[in-house]
């Protein structure tokens, strides 16, 4: 129970609210780990000496896994690696978890040996843990199926499907919790569980129980503990008002752990008919110390009664620190310079050699001069105690304590960063402090030039995020228009406004979500729902088809099928063998639906041959207007129309056409167009891009990270300079610029690149 005025009151409130929509007791969770700084720093793995993380103080490790080799005429793993004196190295199947031997004493050098015989299967990879500290290595000579792993079943194979997703394409988190927080590590996963057939239901959790549990992707890359990368759980109390072991989140949710245990998603939503699991406390760095953005998780259903594994998806848990605050806050940056200092009469910045913790002290140093607060004696800070966040609200109790009469913290923020330096609304002459430049301006907070929280189908189809979302003056709610974040967000029903029959506009699809005239950029509303949400409800929260959730056939919010992330795909592939929204029928019906035109939004059976080869007729005779919403008037294709892959679609003759992915399916295709009463030319194919890894974008990484000191990318003062000499002032930390370390030489080079084209 909170009681005012404690300095903890509002922290205890949000904590509260919190906890409270979930019932979890803030003392519940079972500790998993030792919650001291000690534990939480000890943990590293062979790679991490080669990475700075969050809180500056993970070290070189010493536990290493150099030989890692399997001989099959005698089933045997031998294995060698460095470790600590004293050390007892344990060592398991990375994939499985399972214990396959350790060594018999502790070390008495600092190198360790381990030779296990009579070993079947032999595994992929392994894993050395002593203590705290962990290695990971892949077998030599292990079996051909670890590189190239069975062939996915197809989707009508089995009698259950599970749909798996992440609720947003990007989670963020702060990179140091030490000075003050935006977001802690907090991940949503949600699943439905299907039993096929001509009528497919949906099982409940007295049916069937749901589990989370770390999976390798198809680079190695696996996320099983947050153990030792972050110092989210050193300042917890500070921020939050609860404390919870390391490995759990906020309420409850835990990560599987360096044993990769199955975590249980204990909560049925009976309103939402799935299983969810709220605040996995997930960071962006994998098992072996290196980034990895998109770490992979696998959803397995199993009998309630029997425990026998019905189905499995493996998802994507995005997740980011990549929050670039630095480039105007870092000490010389336009926020934190000498000017800055003079016109608020700030006597110093932050002397913090850590350059993660310095900026964010910059912020509160600011923040105290402008507003008159006392911030920098009150870290950490969390900005939501102040600043109202329907994000860090899951109670939905609304602006409390000291968060009433103060603006919301996306207004806050926004609106501020939107405006020019003096405050005013920006003009030509007189830039904002970000300006407008596509997702390059969203990239300066949000994850991000490397991250690419916008990387679906939008980001396929050439969007950014003022498409969607409008600019930073009116995401703020300073042009007016009621914006609430998280609350008034921009619909899917406002581009996709209806069929080819009956839209707004003049295209099927439009390209901006708002009348491009508004500056409030207020969402427009379609008159044809044939593919709105639900009413009152945003996409990630909204169901269609017989039940099932959207982002469960469409992918999350920001990375749509198909996604520009190799990671984001597989699910699709995996529930109906390619990427793509889920389109397949099989996927969830298996091979026992009838012919209808009851399907998502309206649409008939896909890649049936009964449907081709002539069942359509029967429907065209019933219903022509249909068929056109899709096939356009002229019944010769549009974008609604659109193969999703190649495709061979047969005749009442069992003649087969050839349909290759794009294409836009007419009736002229197969045989004459009952509207011309000819046979129509097939229409050019108009392929889906295919997602594939690129060049980094050199102009876009420049206007992120260096026009706000050397103009912009046409005019700027360092045209011509090559990737040399921008490395070099960067390792000197010449004007600023060692904030840029994190650069890739790829990414410098595009830099150099931009500048000399």
């Amino acid at each position: 129970m909170c009681k005012k005025p404690a300095p903890n009151y509002l922290k205890c409130r949000i904590a509260a609210s919190l906890l409270t929509a979930f019932s979890v007791c803030a003392m519940a969770a079972a500790p998993v780990f030792a919650e001291d700084g000690n534990a939480l720093r000890s943990a590293s793995t062979r790679h991490r000496g080669k990475h700075s993380q969050p809180g500056g103080e993970v070290t070189t490790s010493l536990l290493s896994i150099s030989t890692a080799s399997w001989r099959a005429t005698r089933n045997t793993l031998t294995l060698a690696g460095q470790c600590a004196k004293g050390d007892i190295i344990t060592v398991r199947n990375a994939d499985s978890g399972e214990v396959l031997g350790r060594t018999r004493r502790a070390a008495i050098s600092t190198s360790w040996a381990l030779k296990i015989t009579r070993l079947s299967p032999a595994p992929c990879r392994v894993r050395a843990e002593a203590g705290s500290k962990f290695a990971e290595e892949a077998v030599s000579g292990a079996p051909a199926t670890c590189t190239n792993p069975p062939v996915t079943p197809p989707p009508t194979a089995g009698s259950y499907q599970v749909l798996g997703f992440n609720d947003l394409g990007m989670h963020c988190y702060d990179r140091d919790f030490s000075v003050l927080s935006l977001l802690p590590p907090f991940n949503n996963i949600h699943a439905l569980v299907i039993k096929k057939g001509s009528e497919p239901s949906i099982l409940n959790d007295t049916q069937v129980s749901v589990t989370y549990e770390a999976v390798a992707d198809a680079k190695g890359s696996r996320t099983t503990t947050s153990v030792g990368k972050t110092n989210f759980w050193d300042n917890i109390y500070g921020l939050f008002g609860v404390t919870r072991a390391v490995d759990v989140g906020i309420l409850g949710a835990m990560m599987p752990g360096a044993a990769n245990t199955p975590q249980p998603m204990g909560t049925f939503d009976t309103q939402m008919n799935w299983f969810t699991a709220l605040g996995i406390p997930i960071v962006a760095i994998d098992d072996m110390g290196v980034t990895n953005d998109y770490p992979m998780m696998r959803i397995t259903a199993k009998d309630k009664a029997s425990g026998t594994v019905l189905a499995t998806t493996d998802i994507v848990l995005p997740v980011s620190a990549e929050m670039h605050c630095s480039s105007c806050h870092a000490e010389g940056g336009v926020a934190a310079n000498s000017q800055e200092a003079t016109k608020y009469g700030i006597a110093a910045w932050s002397i913090k050699t850590d350059s993660e913790q310095a900026f964010r002290q910059n912020i509160l140093i600011l923040h105290d001069a402008k507003h008159n607060t006392n911030l920098m004696s009150a870290q950490p800070v969390l900005c939501a105690s102040c600043h109202y966040s329907p994000a860090l609200d899951l109670a939905g109790t609304g602006p409390q304590g000291n968060q009433i009469g103060k603006p919301l913290l996306s207004a806050a923020i926004h609106s501020r960063h939107g405006e020019t330096m003096a405050g005013t609304l920006p003009n030509a002459s007189n830039p904002a402090i970000i300006p407008e430049d596509g997702t390059t301006s969203c990239y300066f907070c949000h994850p991000g030039s490397t991250t690419k929280c916008l990387r679906g189908a939008m980001a396929n189809a050439g969007l950014t995020c003022q498409n969607c979302h409008g600019g930073l003056l009116a995401v703020s709610g300073a042009m007016g228009g009621n914006r609430t974040p998280w609350v008034n967000e921009p619909t899917c029903q406002s581009c996709h406004t209806g069929d080819a029959v009956s839209h707004l506009g003049s295209s099927i699809r439009g390209t901006v979500s708002y009348n491009p005239a508004d500056p409030t950029a207020t969402p427009l509303v379609a008159t044809n729902k044939r593919f709105a949400e639900e009413d009152n409800t945003l996409y990630r929260n909204s169901r269609g088809h017989s039940g099932i959730a959207c982002e469960g056939c469409h992918g999350s919010t920001h990375a749509e099928w198909p996604s520009l992330e190799a990671n984001d795909n597989v699910a699709a592939t995996q529930i109906q063998g390619h990427a793509g929204t889920i389109i397949e029928c099989g996927a969830c019906h298996g091979t026992s639906l009838a012919l209808t035109t009851d399907g998502p939004h309206g649409m008939h059976n896909v890649n049936d041959k009964a449907w081709s080869s002539g069942g359509h007729r029967t429907f065209y005779k019933r219903d022509a207007q249909s068929c056109k919403a899709c096939h356009g008037s002229d019944l010769r294709g549009t974008v609604l129309s659109r193969a999703a892959v190649a495709r061979q679609l047969y005749e009442e003759d069992n003649r087969t056409v050839a349909v290759a992915k794009g294409t836009q399916i007419g009736c002229g295709l197969c045989h004459d167009n009952p509207l011309t009463g000819d046979s129509d030319p097939a229409p050019t194919p108009t392929p889906t891009p295919t997602p594939a890894p690129g060049s980094p974008d050199g102009a876009n990484l420049y206007t992120a990270y260096c026009a706000t000191c050397h103009r912009a990318l046409a005019t700027s003062s360092k045209r011509g300079v090559s990737s040399t000499s921008i490395q070099q002032a960067i390792t000197a930390d010449r004007g600023g610029m060692g904030s840029l370390t994190f650069l890739s030489t790829a990414q410098i080079d595009a830099i150099a690149y931009a500048l000399s084209h």
